[in-house]
């Protein structure tokens, strides 16, 4: 496969000249979003929109510019998220828009509609062959990102706590994964609960929404029903007390598998375009009610027609990066006894694996790894 073209700016702006939206729009032109038929097409522009108490996610302006090039270009542009599998502000259509508009999505500020493409209960869904997919035969995708002509990806891209960074694959894979697709590529890790350290509080039972905890009455202690856990690890960020623990390896792998399979569902058969932005690279997803202090310094913004160059344009931009004093990455290297991993996703959360998604992704045919970095200005 011949090399991707990745295009890149960074967020440097003069005074009195263009914003940061004007430099998006004139980047994502320069990479060749022009050449997608857009006349007459509906666009599905898929992005994060934050968890409520959580603000380092992507701000509207730059949603609102991706639309606005897509308007000019006789596309009919939406945004989209699917609902979550976790108790939140995003379970479900309602809660999702409201959480959308409170943290300043709307119609108003982005330019266009915006629309949960899982339905109310996140149970609006179409299965998508994977070709070649191994983990995932028919990924369970939103049915109105399936609906759109067009699909565009606008990703924040971040540290995560179980994947080591969320990009543009786990956006689109994970992201556009209806509550059973997200379930489906979660399913691998179960989780273990150490009764000796458990307190019987409850608090990891209000963040399950599968029925995968029982309180057992007789010995005050939680238990695990392993038929309904499905491995999401909400629980695990719930205990203040390190009584929960999974067994990450084998399941990371998997999800990040899948991940990849499922976005190969996603973009396979129509026109598709990935951006990403490097900027406040919170330690954590932005599925989280709060976020840490960037764990990297802004590095610039990023399109490809190929969602994996893209990601692995990311990696590399941030593992070239100096980590940000303060920062959970920072504290971690300063430990006397914390091992260096020479890989700062593995060194801000140590019990991630990334390269899985990567491998897998190019084995399956939906992108490559060696990219020409093109730098505008």
């Amino acid at each position: 496969m011949e090399k991707a073209k990745v295009y890149f700016t960074d967020f440097r702006t003069k005074a009195f000249g263009d914003g940061l939206p004007t430099k998006l729009k004139k980047l994502i032109k320069k990479a060749g979003i022009g050449e997608i038929d857009m006349a007459g097409r509906f666009a599905a522009i898929k992005l994060h929109f934050g968890e409520l108490g959580n603000i380092s996610y992507l701000r509207p302006n730059y949603a609102k510019a991706v639309a606005d090039v897509v308007k000019e270009m006789g596309g009919k542009p939406f945004l989209t998220d699917c609902n979550t599998m976790y108790p939140g502000s995003r379970k479900n259509a309602l809660e999702h828009l409201e959480c959308a508009w409170e943290n300043g999505f709307s119609a108003l500020t982005v330019g266009c509609p915006i629309l949960i493409g899982d339905g109310l209960k996140g149970t609006d869904d179409i299965e998508v062959p994977v070709a070649g997919g191994e983990y995932v035969k028919a990924a369970k995708i939103g049915r109105a990102i399936m609906d759109a002509d067009v699909f565009i990806s606008l990703t924040h891209f971040k540290g995560h706590e179980v994947t080591g960074f969320g990009g543009a694959i786990k956006n689109i894979g994970m992201g556009c994964g209806s509550r059973a697709g997200k379930t489906e590529q979660h399913s691998s890790g179960k989780a273990q609960i150490d009764e000796d350290l458990c307190r019987g509080c409850l608090a990891c039972e209000k963040e399950c929404a599968n029925d995968g905890l029982v309180f057992d009455a007789e010995t005050k202690k939680m238990k695990v029903n392993l038929d309904n856990c499905v491995g999401c690890g909400r629980c695990l960020g719930a205990c203040n007390f390190d009584a929960i623990a999974f067994d990450f390896d084998a399941a990371v792998e998997q999800l990040n598998c899948r991940m990849a399979e499922y976005t190969k569902a996603v973009v396979g058969g129509r026109p598709c375009f990935h951006i990403s932005l490097v900027v406040d690279v919170s330690p954590n997803c932005d599925c989280h009610g709060e976020n840490d202090v960037p764990i990297l310094p802004n590095l610039g913004m990023f399109a490809s027609f190929d969602p994996l160059a893209l990601d692995q344009a990311c990696v590399d931009a941030c593992q070239a990066a100096d980590p940000l004093p303060g920062s959970q990455l920072a504290e971690n290297l300063a430990k006397e006894d914390f091992k260096d991993h020479h890989d700062h996703f593995a060194n801000n959360r140590p019990e991630t694996e990334w390269r899985s998604c990567l491998a897998h992704a190019e084995k399956i045919g939906l992108g490559t790894r060696e990219y020409d970095l093109i730098r505008i200005k």
